[in-house]
């Protein structure tokens, strides 16, 4: 069975887009699946929805994207575990090229992304920039991972120290057990951070993570632009 995770925190705008598309992406495959949304504290209709789009919802106060993720992996009933985004579309080439690559021995992977609706030229400009290094040193984006039960486990899940950067700790931590396999087709995920913040705001938090390296990524203080909750839309 493959289990497909979505962690979500006021996902109500999303996660109904977000559960049809892996529907419709596990539905290209021989395998049994299900839905597992981790609401992490959300103070709108996020869980109602994810129920009524035929996803097992189980709930956390954590609002940390690693805990929502390791507490999916540990009500998952699968041998194969898929963490998607809840602001992420995923497609049928995905599911079948990684589990493709599972079976071919790879200890786990990812795939490039591509962000949907308008993002101002400065981020166009930055992000291919930075996913070309990025995906270049074989890691995986957040937004869709794939492994096995066996390997998660081997390496621990991922690791709750830290409110950012959990997945280039997973990557690599996977790395450790065997190949890494980056997917080339992208999946389409939210830029609604690019449109929500300025420039300053976005590259002046990057620019203290790689400065600050694993101390700064382990302060959710530090990190508000991830988790203040803010929603496209909103100017408060």
């Amino acid at each position: 069975m493959i289990s497909f995770i979505v962690p979500a925190y006021n996902e109500e705008r999303e996660v109904s887009s977000t559960l049809a598309a892996i529907r419709g992406a596990a539905s290209g495959v021989s395998h049994p699946f299900e839905i597992i949304v981790v609401d992490d504290a959300s103070t709108d209709a996020t869980p109602e929805i994810a129920q009524q789009a035929g996803a097992r919802v189980i709930s956390i106060r954590r609002r940390q994207i690693a805990a929502a993720r390791n507490a999916g992996a540990g009500a998952a009933r699968g041998e194969y575990l898929f963490f998607v985004d809840a602001d992420t579309r995923i497609n049928r080439i995905h599911v079948t090229k990684a589990m493709g690559a599972l079976g071919a021995g790879y200890a786990g992977g990812g795939a490039r992304g591509v962000m949907d609706g308008f993002i101002p030229l400065w981020s166009r400009i930055f992000l291919r920039a930075f996913c070309t290094l990025y995906f270049g040193l074989n890691l995986g984006a957040g937004a869709f991972l794939f492994t096995t039960r066996r390997n998660f486990e081997a390496v621990g899940g991922f690791d709750e120290q830290y409110f950012a950067g959990e997945e280039v700790y997973f990557s690599l931590a996977l790395r450790k057990l065997g190949r890494f396999m980056v997917l080339r087709e992208p999946v389409l995920t939210s830029g609604r951070k690019l449109r929500m913040y300025p420039a300053k705001e976005i590259l002046g938090t990057l620019f203290i993570m790689i400065l600050g390296g694993p101390r700064m990524a382990r302060s959710r203080a530090r990190l508000s632009l991830w988790y203040d909750g803010k929603r496209e839309g909103e100017t408060g």
